[in-house]
Order: structure tokens, then sequence, then C-alpha cells
């Protein structure tokens, strides 16, 4: 069995960077390392082995494989040229003497390149890859009939070779050379300047990232958000909308005017609708624009991050780089790639955009928690509800979501609210010939979606009152029958788990600790996540709502929850709530709810406790003189509930990571409690389970280095099942102190549930 291959050390400037490109025979990997040498070349001198040239004739594979690490990696390793005998193959014997120079950079290509003991004198390993059949044929197709009478026997000794080995899942990159290799050089060259062994040395291969160019094309008129986004990208696998939904509300006083809740059935529990009510004016501003992308065309990209690896996908290449999400983050975002165009005001300019859920508080402070230990320090807790358990027996088991997910978008669609006007963004750049092209198409495609969408709209008057009214009926697509769900913690051990954190408090080990559980449901028929979010947003909007789709995952969030802001010149701003009472029908005890949470001491203190943890997150990174609270404990209203509100703001320092200012404060304060690093040990001691991406935070990294995150909640994650079935997950929580009431945290969780639950038409679980 091959050993697994250690992970590799920065790269010495003494000696060279080996990179082997591996792979079965047939399947393009002698294209790419040619190719790839080659663009190489641009920037160093690069040596190209061939292991071919050594292997000892059609039965010698492994034996080949041995001679080549001893007498070409292990010199080469050393920083000496490696002196080795070539194999003539005509004449069957060894041949004359080749030495391959220790160059900057040393690409070694061939079967078995990687595999054993090579893994440890290598900095990165390529694998390419193609299915049988497909090899066999380009074999033949370039050898010719040279090769036909030996290519069964050569393959019985690549599959003995390679039999358990972990070469290829273990890859750094792997190629998909089903279809070909002829563009993936490029891609591979990209990949490599991604991990973090090579970073030093392709340091001119980063510089072609600031040949980048971002064109704003404006659209008058702002057509229906849905049907635009629906048009644009509903056959994408992979796409985002950081929806401002709350924007599309009107009023009397014009558009992003007001908040108008949804009106609930007659006898409905208090909560489904209220009067409308004038959102703040940081409400407002925090809704003017919407952005609208997938991962399509030459820039396209997709990441997803678990357990300390992430994988990184662009057109027939995957990354695999291991390490800390935050790193790699660090790698790709944070400094100014791009300049936004001067008729351009929003601060996105493309990027990476998706989720980091809340297990990524490994990397920032907080435990890796692993599944089976969840809820084990607190025994004297009632069991969790076996409810969820008995519902998933005999079924499909519900795949864990990645810790982190991403896409990045080289053309996008940002929808400006407040001019009523829509930009058209899209990335050029002088090393990707082909997004020339790409991005006219992509402008040509928006105008007529653009176009079409607005002709609709103005030819029925139907289609408008729906697309302004959210008191109008659901959206279609949902099932006639609601989802049943079942809670991850019933009342009993809810309040038991209130109690636990409450000894804490009087123990002196937290301040605060906010609590969280789940709903969960399974749909057997399934259930289009797409129909759940047009309820969810025309039901509860708000200023960060989102949908994204990304492959058999989709997130529907309905968060008014700001996590953290830093614009492109490094203003940081975060907007914690703490402090939440329902809407009520009645517009006199609506007002009630709204006085009673502004006066309560209780939610004041959360909030408060919560600012100062938050001053601390950001000060790590600021410029001390500039940390101000310029707004505490503020009231906002939204469709189903009021909150209270704060600002915290300060300017990042120069020359300070802006990926780890993120990471610094995530998760989101008001999701941890405080001190944040001691509570969330007491979390991870009390729920019964992780939280995935509810609690984390929703969002974009762009490329003029701003970022604009939410903090997840009031989201449905919905996860589509092989079976056919769908999985649906709804977070919920409070934040307990030492005078919380367990009654009333348990309604309150209930209050938190109503928006998502009764747009699908469910009731909170007994």
């Amino acid at each position: 069995m091959a050993e697994p291959r250690p992970v590799p050390q920065f790269a010495n400037p003494q000696r060279p960077v080996i990179i082997a490109v591996d792979g079965r025979s047939g399947a393009g990997k002698t294209t790419v390392a040619v190719e790839l040498a080659a663009l190489l070349r641009r920037h160093r001198t690069v040596s190209l082995f061939h292991l071919e040239d050594i292997y000892p004739g059609w039965d010698g594979l492994a034996g080949g494989v041995e001679r080549y690490i001893d007498t070409v990696l292990a010199p080469l390793r050393a920083g000496l040229p490696a002196t080795w005998t070539v194999w003539d193959w005509e004449a069957g014997h060894d041949g004359a003497s080749r030495t391959t120079e220790a160059a900057p950079v040393v690409l070694v290509e061939g079967v078995g390149s990687s595999h054993g003991r090579a893994g440890g004198f290598l900095d990165a390993v390529v694998w390419v890859d193609a299915p049988s059949k497909t090899r066999k044929k380009r074999a033949l197709e370039r050898d010719g009939e040279t090769y036909a009478p030996f290519w069964d026997i050569w393959a019985q000794q690549e599959e003995r070779l390679l039999n358990g080995s972990t070469v290829p899942a273990a890859a750094d990159i792997v190629v998909d050379g089903r279809n070909g290799v002829a563009d993936a050089p490029e891609f591979v060259l990209d990949a490599l300047t991604q991990l973090p062994a090579l970073e030093n040395v392709l340091a001119p291969e980063l510089a072609r990232r600031r040949g980048l160019e971002v064109v704003a094309t404006r659209l008058d008129g702002l057509p229906r958000a849905e049907l635009l986004f629906h048009s644009l990208y509903g056959g994408s696998t992979n796409a985002v909308w950081l929806d401002s939904s709350i924007a599309e509300v009107p009023s009397a006083g014009g558009p992003a005017a007001a908040i108008r809740p949804a009106a609930g059935p007659e006898g409905a529990t208090p909560g489904a609708g209220a009067a409308p009510a004038a959102p703040a004016p940081e409400a407002v501003a925090r809704s003017r624009f919407s952005i609208m992308a997938d991962a399509s065309g030459c820039f396209g990209q997709r990441a997803s991050h678990r357990e300390g690896l992430t994988t990184v996908s662009a057109g027939k290449v995957t990354t695999h780089i291991r390490g800390s999400f935050f790193h790699w983050l660090d790698s790709v975002w944070g400094r100014k790639a791009v300049r936004a165009p001067r008729h351009y005001p929003g601060d996105f300019t493309l990027g990476w955009l998706g989720y980091l859920g809340y297990e990524l508080k490994a990397e920032t402070g907080g435990a890796a928690r692993p599944e089976e230990t969840a809820g084990s320090a607190a025994p004297q807790l009632a069991a969790p509800s076996t409810a969820g358990s008995q519902l998933e027996a005999g079924r499909t088991a519900v795949p864990a979501v990645p810790d982190a997910a991403l896409l990045f978008a080289g053309r996008a669609v940002v929808l400006d609210h407040q001019e009523d006007c829509l930009f058209v963004l899209t990335l050029t750049g002088v090393h990707h010939p082909q997004s020339y092209r790409e991005a006219e198409d992509f402008l040509a495609t928006v105008r007529t979606a653009h176009a079409a969408t607005l002709a609709a709209e103005a030819s029925s008057a139907e289609a408008h009152a729906d697309a302004t009214t959210q008191a109008g009926p659901p959206a279609s697509g949902l099932p006639e029958e609601p989802p049943a769900f079942t809670a991850r913690d019933g009342e009993r051990r809810y309040k038991d788990m209130i109690a636990a954190a409450q000894a804490q408090i009087h123990d002196g080990n937290s301040y605060e600790v906010c609590l969280t559980t789940a709903l969960e449901a399974r749909m057997p028929d399934g259930m289009d996540p797409w129909a759940a979010y047009r309820a969810l947003r025309r039901r509860s909007p708000a200023p960060f709502a989102a949908f994204l789709r990304l492959g058999s995952l989709s997130v529907a969030s309905t968060s008014p929850e700001r996590f953290l802001r830093i614009d492109s010149e490094g203003l940081m701003r975060a907007e914690p709530i703490k402090g939440t009472r329902r809407r009520d029908p009645d517009p006199a005890a609506d007002a009630a709810l709204k006085q009673d949470l502004a006066t309560s001491p209780k939610d004041r203190a959360e909030n408060v406790m919560i600012v100062d943890l938050l001053r601390n997150d950001l000060s790590h990174f600021a410029l001390p003189s500039t940390l101000t609270v310029p707004r505490l404990c503020a009231i906002e209203s939204y469709a189903t509930v009021h909150q209270m509100v704060s600002t915290i703001e300060a300017q990042l320092a120069p020359g300070n990571s802006r990926a780890q200012a993120v990471a610094a404060a995530f998760p989101a304060g008001s999701m941890t409690g405080a001190p944040k690093i001691s509570t969330m040990a007491i979390l991870d001691s009390l729920e019964a389970g992780p939280r995935g991406i509810y609690s984390g935070a929703i969002g974009y990294f762009s490329l003029n280095a701003a970022t604009d995150l939410s903090v997840v909640i009031r989201t449905l994650v919905i996860q589509d099942l092989p079976d056919g079935g769908t999985h649906l997950s709804l977070g919920i929580g409070g934040a307990i102190t030492a005078d919380s009431e367990d009654g009333a945290e348990w309604q309150e969780i209930q209050a938190k549930a109503w928006g998502v639950l009764s747009t699908l038409g469910s009731e909170f679980p007994a």
C-alpha cells in the first residue's frame, strides 16, 4: 500500500520545488505537464522529467518507480543534479546516462511519480484522471500499434501499483480528463498558487490577479427581482442571491420606506401580522443593494471547507488545500485586486459569495466538536429528543454540511433599490482572453432578461400587485402537506439546558450563554428550495435575506442581522441583535410590545454585554482611537418581530489582515455569549448537536477587499437527499442570563421560529 504523502513544508529556496504530475496511462498527464512547464517558464527555469524514460521495459513499472525515487528525486530534493540511466525501448536494455538539473522548479511526470516513498520528496501532486476506455483509446491513438500488444500488461501493473493507494485521494490537485485536458494547465497553474507550500515560489503568478478589471454597466429600471433571478440563474447548479427583500416592500413614503408584515389567518398566534411600521433609517441603508451571481464563466470557482481541508473546483481542476480556512481566505481575498468603476456606487466588485458555518469556531478559539461527544459533558440533562432519529430510521442519512461553502463570481447583477436600476458587473483580464467575449455575452443575456421582465410587469397589473403585496398568497410550489417538524430538544430538556447555563453563570464561567436548538423535518416526496425561499421572502422581508443554491444544499435566509462589514477603505461595522418581541396584529398591542422591549432591563443587559464583546473582537485589528458605538439598544421592527440593535464601528489598522479580522470576530458574539471562548465550551457541553450553517455568516468577500456578512438566523437549511426526499433544518435560540425565566425563553424560541414555520404552514412541535 502506498504510504500517505506528508504535508510538505514551505519550500526551501536552496532546493528545487518538485511537483509531480501523476495518473494512469492515457489520462492526459503528459500534456498537462508539458504545457504547465511552458507556463512556469515565463518567470523561471524549469526542469521536466518523464518517468517513461526510466521504466525498465513493459513489465518494469514498479522497478522504474524505485529507480526514479533513488536516482532522480533524492538528489534533486537535496538541490543536486540528478544523473540517471535512460531505458532504450527499441533495444530493450539500459541506455545512456542523462542529467536533470536542479532548476528552481522541477516537474516530474509519469505513472507512479508520487507513489510510495516519492511523496516525501514532493512539494505538490497533480493527479490527472479519466475513465479506462477513454484512456486506452487516447493511448493507442497517440502511440499507435506499438503500444497495443502491451496495454493490458501495463494496465495490470498500474492497478497493482495503485491498489489501495492514497495518492488519488490525497493529491493536491485533481484534473478531470474525461473530456480532454486542453484548457486544464492554466487552471492547474492558478491552483498551484493557492497551495501554502508554493505561495512564495509562485509570487509572479499571484501577480496575475492584479491584471483584472471590473466593468459596471447600468441598466435603468428595476424589474421584479424574483423573476430576474429565476430567468438568469434558474438553471444554475450553484448560485447566490444576497437579497435585500425588505427593499421591495412599498408604502406611501415610496420604495423601501416601510415594513408591511404578513397577515396571518384568523385566530392565528399573535405575530402572524401587524400594522405597517416604518423601519429605522439604518435598516433602509442596509437594504440598498441586492446581488445575484453564479459560478459560471472562465473565472467561476466553487470552494468548500471541511475538517481542515479546503476544496476548490474550477473548470476541470479541483484543488485540495490543507490547513486553516481563514488562512486560505487570506490567500485569495483581502488585498485590493480591482478598483470599482467611478459611476458604480456599490461595494461589491465581484469575488467570493456564500456561507461560513458555525463550526469554523474551531479555528477561532473554540474547540472542534465531534458529533459523538455532543452534549456529553452535561449528564444531568434530559436526553435529546428521539423523534428525529425515529424519523430517520431506515431512510437515507442526512449528510453533514461543509463548514464553509463559497462560489467565485466573475460576473454578477447588482440591484440598486435606491436608484431604481441595476448594474451588470463583468470581470476581464489580459491573462484570460476568453473573458472579454464572455463579458459581452453575459451583458447581452442580462439586457434581454431585464427588458423581458420589465415588459412582462408593464403588461400585467396582476403580476405587479403580486410583486408588491406582502400579504398576498404564498408562492406556488410548496407541498400541500406542510412539513411536520420535530425538536432536537423538547421543552423539558431545553429548560434543563437553561438551568445548566445559569449554573455556569452563577459559578462565574460566563455572563451570558446564547443557547440554541434545532427543528428538523423530512419531506419524503421532496420540496422545491426555490419555492420555499420565494414564500419566505414575501412573508418575512429582511435586509439580509439570502438564497444559496449549492448543488444539493440550499439555504433560505431571512436574517435581519449584520455580523460584520468591512468596506474597501477598512471601516469595520458590526450590528448585533439581542432582544426580540413577536409582532401583534393589534396596533396598540404591537406598540406595547415594542415599548416593553425598549425598556426591558434584561434585554438591554444582554445587548450591552454583546456590544462589549464585539468592541473587544474588533479592537484586535483596529486603530484604538477609532472604536466607537454610534448606536446602542435601538429598536427595529420587521414583519414578524421587533429587535433591539446596536452598532459598533472601528477603522482597520493599516497592514492588518482582513481575513484575520473576520476570524477574530467569528462566530458572531450575539450567537455565543460572553466571554466568547469559555462560553463556546459551555455551549459544546450543553447542545445536543452541531449548529452547522446556523449561527454562522452569509455574504461576500469582494475583489476590492470589502466584505459584508449577515448572521445566519431565521434561516431554513434545505438538503436534497439521494432517495428523492428533502431534509429541512431550522436553528433557533436565545440568550440566557442570570435572571432569565425558562418559560419566557421557551416562548421566545417559538417566536423566532414563527416566521419560517408559519410560511410553510407548519406548527411548532409539541
